[in-house]
This record gives C-alpha cells, structure tokens and sequence, in this order.
C-alpha cells in the first residue's frame, strides 16, 4: 500500500472556492483578488501569471480558424496589464500594488493613465463582437466607425468596458435571490433609481448593497434572471455584449430574445 501525504487546500476566504477557480464567479475582481492579494500575495503572483499566459494564447489565436473570440471581457486587472505592457511595460510587476491602492476607483485610475499616455489597448472581447459586423453592437457602442474603434485620433465616447453580471443565489428550496454587480459601472446612473425601476417591475424588495471591495450591487427578491438582464439592456440601455448572466459559476453572455 502506497501511502500519501495529505494535501493542504487554500480556499477563497470570499467565496470558498479555491484560488485557481475564483475568476470564474461574479465576486472575482470585488472580493476575491483583493482577499487573495491581500492574504497570499505569492500565491496571487503565481496565479495571475497563469491568467495572462492564458489571455495571450487566446488574443494570439484570433486569426485561426476558431473565430468565435474570447468568452469574457478583461478584467480590471488585465485591462492594467496590457495598458502598461503598451506604455511602460516595467511598471507591469507593480499592477497589484496599484490595483489594492485605488480598490473602487478603477475607473478614476483609468481616466488619469489615458489622459497621460493615450488610449487604452482594446479589449479582444471587444474587439470580436465589433468586427463581426454586429451593426446593432457597433450602435450601442456609439463608435461610429473602425478607426474610432481602434482608438487611432480619437476619443472613447462610450465605456465599453462595462461588464454586469446577474447571478441567482437560492436561500432555501423555495427562496432565492438577483444579485446584480457592474450597474454602478454605468456613467449618469443612479443606482437607488435603478433598484426603485427593479422593485415596482418585479413587485419585491430591492436593495442597493456596497461590496467588500468597494463598488456596489443590486440585490432584487425573487429569481427574475432573464428578465432583469432584458430590463438592463432595453430600459437603462447597457450594450448586450456587456452582460453576463453566472450560470453556475461560468459566464454566459445575455441574448435578447
């Protein structure tokens, strides 16, 4: 009999999850990588390297036959990484630092870093879904044509790097609940209006609720999945391609029906 040692697990001491499956659930960039860099920074090191290896390999394939594209949007994270591998790759080892010294004001970081150097690498997810001549996309977008996409003498009018995600959690066999994250992503929102909108829709209970990493969710009594991810496209305008729905911790993007 071949005896091993017994092995011991790190679990996310925001979700549960083991590290290397954190990114896949909606509290990933909120909870989940500031627990992580705050806790084990060499784990997250070794983890975030395994990430964007992974992120190359699918931007380096784009021309092959596969042309479907990324499945998701970057991260904050790695929407940071290709911005200093673009301007000043020997900031790139310090990403972590900043990204734990501006938790909550990704945004504000990304405004002054354009402001400094120019526009942001584009985002393949992006990109993907603007080349496959979706006109519709292109229009909620409001890019108007593929030089302004490419970000050659121009200025983004639009965040197209907003991503929502929805996620029904069930409370017991009979309760359950809509948490929906990325809304206070959106410029011109007010989120209390936005969970007013969602109460009288869906007839229950809506709270506004700040995260552990600082931004904030919507949580909505009651499983309306689809339907809240429909009223986020038609009524408050978000692009289709910029929301997710957490289908058992794997991100499938949202198709009106």
């Amino acid at each position: 009999m071949i005896l091993t040692e017994p092995q011991t697990v790190l679990y996310c001491g925001a979700c549960g999850m083991p590290p290397e499956y954190c990114d896949y659930g909606p509290d990933f960039e909120s909870h989940c990588n500031p627990w992580l860099l705050k806790s084990h920074p060499e784990i997250h090191a070794e983890l975030r390297a395994l990430r964007l290896g992974v992120a190359d390999a699918k931007t380096d394939n784009r021309d092959d036959e596969d042309t479907t594209g990324p499945s998701r949007p970057w991260t904050i994270e790695e929407r940071l990484d290709a911005f200093y591998c673009k301007y000043q790759p020997d900031k790139v080892d310090g990403v972590p630092a900043l990204l734990e010294k501006y938790v909550g004001k990704e945004e504000k970081l990304f405004t002054a870093l354009v402001k400094k150097y120019g526009p942001e690498p584009e985002d393949p997810y992006v990109a993907a879904a603007t080349d496959n001549g979706a006109e519709d996309k292109m229009e909620n977008l409001n890019i108007s044509d593929k030089k302004k996409r490419r970000g050659v003498g121009a200025k983004k009018t639009s965040k197209v790097d907003t991503r929502v995600i929805i996620q029904k959690i069930s409370r017991n066999k009979r309760k359950a609940v809509t948490i929906i994250v990325g809304m206070d992503t959106i410029p011109d929102l007010k989120l209390k209006d936005v969970s007013k909108a969602f109460s009288k829709r869906f007839a229950g209970s809506s709270s506004v609720k700040d995260t552990a990493g600082g931004g904030k969710e919507i949580i909505i009594q009651g499983d309306h999945v689809d339907d809240v991810a429909a009223m986020i496209v038609d009524k408050f305008k978000v692009p289709v391609e910029s929301v997710f729905l957490d289908m058992d911790g794997e991100f499938v993007p949202f198709k009106c029906q």
